[in-house]
């Protein structure tokens, strides 16, 4: 752990030093493989804005971010701690233990600040509260403190499609905000696979002391074709025109998956895009009523004709 949180700082270093550094570079300088690097990068990215414009570019801080000291976790802290009991004192420069001494008083009190938001975290993110349920927690704080720290959580999770409710080992990934709700993506050590939860339906909530590690999981590509928040399992790539009213309304969409969109001469637009779950893009098209007809597939525009003919037996008796 001492090994990580030094190495950790000699990232941080070294790309406040060398904007635009390589992992391939880090790799070298940490003396480490390039995959230790990537990781070591992950859980930066949770506390430091470091980004990557693309291959070969090398990774950053954004903006005039400067990141010193490091904030570190609980773990990484007391292995911080540790660090002048183990190192050989003969061989220790001048200036390093008042140089310690500011780096741990000084995240000492920015966890102290961190500890504070994480407290009222319910109250800055308003959550709405299930119909079943006359009561419902917000269990938004020991997620999100659970996620930054790589720590499980011991859950108690209502599963509406088979209507159970379990205990189950989870280890919190990501936090994602669809529909106006909150899921959790992470590794279900029940199911032994990656699940997602909606947030609302957990029932108990307990951070444990287990670590974990993503490894080299990758949320981009988890979601990939994803319209919303469930996944497929077979891309269905759709064609639709939006009505000339609306078609100014769709551009500035903030979507999830990147369509192909094209003005039509009478300012129409046709959008086109390849999804996983014809039933999420098939809702998200419904809103729009008339001013959105789907062109391709067929099978989807017969189905939502066979839907319409439903609900105008409904409305007719």
């Amino acid at each position: 752990m001492t090994d990580k949180v030094i190495r950790i700082f000699k990232i941080i270093n070294a790309i406040q030093s060398s904007p635009g550094i390589t992992a391939s570079d880090l790799a070298i300088r940490c003396d480490v493989n390039i995959r230790t690097v990537y990781r070591d990068l992950e859980i930066i990215s949770h506390f430091a804005p470091v980004t990557n414009e693309g291959r070969g570019t090398g990774y950053k801080f954004m903006g005039k971010f400067f990141l010193y000291p490091l904030d570190f976790s609980e773990q990484e802290a007391m292995a911080f701690s540790l660090l002048p009991s183990i190192l050989n004192q003969d061989k220790i420069p001048p200036g390093f233990h008042t140089a310690y001494d500011k780096v741990m008083g000084t995240h000492l009190k920015e966890k102290s600040k961190s500890n504070a938001i994480l407290e009222n975290i319910g109250d800055i993110i308003q959550m709405g509260k299930p119909a079943y349920r006359k009561e419902s927690r917000n269990f938004l704080q020991p997620i999100i403190g659970a996620i930054v720290e790589q720590q499980s959580i011991r859950a108690i999770y209502h599963s509406q499609s088979r209507n159970a409710t379990t205990q189950r080992v989870i280890d919190p990934y990501y936090l994602i905000p669809r529909d106006q709700r909150f899921y959790l993506i992470g590794y279900c050590h029940l199911k032994e696979a990656i699940r997602t939860f909606r947030i609302s339906r957990f029932q108990e909530v307990e951070v444990t002391d287990k670590s974990f590690d993503k490894g080299d999981f990758n949320i981009k590509k988890y979601l990939k074709n994803t319209w919303s928040i469930d996944r497929g399992n077979k891309n269905i790539k759709f064609k639709v025109r939006f009505h000339p009213e609306i078609a100014r309304y769709i551009k500035e969409e903030e979507l999830f998956v990147h369509p192909w969109m094209s003005d039509e001469q009478d300012g129409s637009l046709l959008f086109e895009v390849t999804v996983n779950n014809e039933k999420e893009f098939t809702k998200w098209i419904l809103q729009y009523g008339p001013n959105a007809e789907i062109l391709e597939p067929a099978s989807a525009r017969e189905g939502l004709k066979g839907q319409l003919t439903q609900w105008m037996e409904i409305y007719q008796k």
